[in-house]
């Protein structure tokens, strides 16, 4: 068999995949984005960097799934709410029975869910590529329009050639490496705080609940946390745990505290962030064993791969979702999604204050397909965490459920491209609504009837 080579700068480089959408990212919106499209015909690769999919929920142990409903309803349906139920029905029958109707923080078992992953995308017939890095971009003579993306793994330095391309990194990395502007952080550069999450084992949930009862206390502890503080157990900062997550009455998930000065973007601040993560993780095992009935015994089972990452690049597309459309609750003709879920923005240091705004229940706002299109480039969409919006609704798009949506409809969106002439301004909007709503995505009642 003959060897496909693509000329490079100084080089030769070997053509592993042609494909009609490349997905790069393996976290929810690139799950989502990858099904959707081989759903679509479309043939699709998926690339991820780690040794299986399912981005913060898995890599960093983010403990639960953020709301899919906007307190009445679901809001993130389609592919999202079927992988949701499809982790539901592979968990123990113990797992099943609490959540078994539940939408909204739903318990991650992160070891279920990598495998439901895997089934999934599999199913879908994409093809997946783990253990796998995007290095490069090889772009068209007019600068708009990415023909290939270089990866590195195991088996050398090769080129993916694809019609489109969907930056599902999370850090819209990709899209950087096109040359496409962004935003990182606030006014002055500043980011959400990160967080090491974890497992623990050993624990007995009916004695934490009997303690909550008995003391007044929460869920998120406050009591404890505050005493453990006054006593220079605990550092200052966040008074509370962010979530206790219980995947089993003897088993559970942990998001708690924050490492601050992270750019998730950065090698030298992963490493840091990991490094320090792990440190804290150790104060607040000693923290939990001494402070909180039912975790005497606990024992860590597993830190995060990687700290968990909030905030970093957002893109500049051709359309900024802005905090007035978030609090007018605004529709648009292009909405490719919705969401409900609160703006939730965390200190960038310790000493300052978290930022939250709820939206009325039932209540939602649109998310337009412009937000995934990079003002400068013609054949790649960003979806997730990295799409166009300020800084404050970033804080509320981030989430996973809000991720899946973007990713179904990127994945849809780039797969109708790639049909025609691969350019995502010329997709038919109305046709792409169709199809999303076909595969179970909710719009808004406007749409209903598509």
């Amino acid at each position: 068999m003959s060897v496909t080579t693509f000329k490079l700068p100084a080089e030769e480089i070997k053509i592993s995949h042609e494909v009609d959408v490349l997905v790069a990212g393996g976290g929810p919106a690139g799950v989502a984005a990858a099904i959707s499209a081989a759903r679509a015909g479309a043939r699709t690769l998926l690339i991820e960097q780690r040794g299986f999919l399912g981005g913060m929920g898995t890599v960093a142990l983010v403990p639960a799934f953020c709301p899919y409903s906007d307190g009445e309803k679901a809001v993130v349906r389609g592919i999202g709410l079927q992988l949701l139920e499809r982790m539901k029905e592979e968990c123990e029958p113990e797992f099943r029975e609490r959540f078994g109707s539940e939408l909204d923080w739903v318990p991650i078992d992160p070891e279920v869910l990598k495998r439901v992953y895997d089934e999934a995308v599999a199913d879908s017939g994409a093809e997946v590529l783990l253990h796998t890095i995007a290095s490069q971009t090889v772009m068209d003579r007019a600068g708009r329009k990415v023909e290939g993306v270089v990866i590195v793994n195991k088996s050398g330095r090769s080129l993916i050639k694809a019609k489109t391309v969907i930056d599902t990194t999370g850090d819209a990395d990709l899209a950087a490496l096109a040359g496409a502007p962004f935003h990182k952080g606030g006014e002055a550069g500043e980011l959400q705080a990160a967080t090491m999450c974890y497992l623990l084992a050993n624990v007995d949930r009916k004695r934490f609940l009997d303690y909550l009862n008995e003391s007044g206390d929460t869920e998120q502890i406050h009591q404890a946390v505050q005493q453990a503080q006054a006593d220079g157990k605990l550092p200052q900062g966040r008074d509370s745990v962010s979530g206790l997550s219980w995947v089993a009455d003897y088993l559970v998930g942990v998001n708690f505290g924050h490492v601050f000065g992270i750019d998730g973007s950065k090698a030298e601040d992963l490493t840091r962030g990991a490094i320090e993560g792990r440190k804290l993780v150790r104060r607040q095992l000693e923290f939990f064993r001494a402070y909180v009935p039912g975790f005497e015994h606990a024992h860590l089972v597993s830190t995060g791969e990687q700290i968990g990452i909030r905030e970093t690049r957002r893109i500049e597309g051709d359309y900024i979702l802005s905090q007035d459309d978030f609090m007018n609750m605004v529709s648009f003709p292009d909405d490719i999604a919705r969401n409900s879920y609160f703006i939730d923005i965390h200190m960038a240091r310790s000493s300052g204050a978290m930022h939250i705004h709820h939206l009325p229940p039932g209540k939602s706002h649109g998310v337009p397909y412009r937000c995934m299109l990079p003002v400068s480039l013609d054949n790649l969409w960003v979806a997730g965490r990295a799409a166009s919006s300020d800084r404050v609704v970033q804080g509320s798009l981030r989430v996973m459920p809000n991720c899946f949506a973007m990713g179904q409809a990127a994945g849809m969106a780039a797969a109708l491209a790639a049909e025609t002439d691969s350019q995502s301004r010329k997709v038919d909007i109305t046709k792409l609504q169709r199809e999303l709503v076909q595969q179970g995505a909710w719009l808004g009642e406007a749409f209903a009837t598509l």
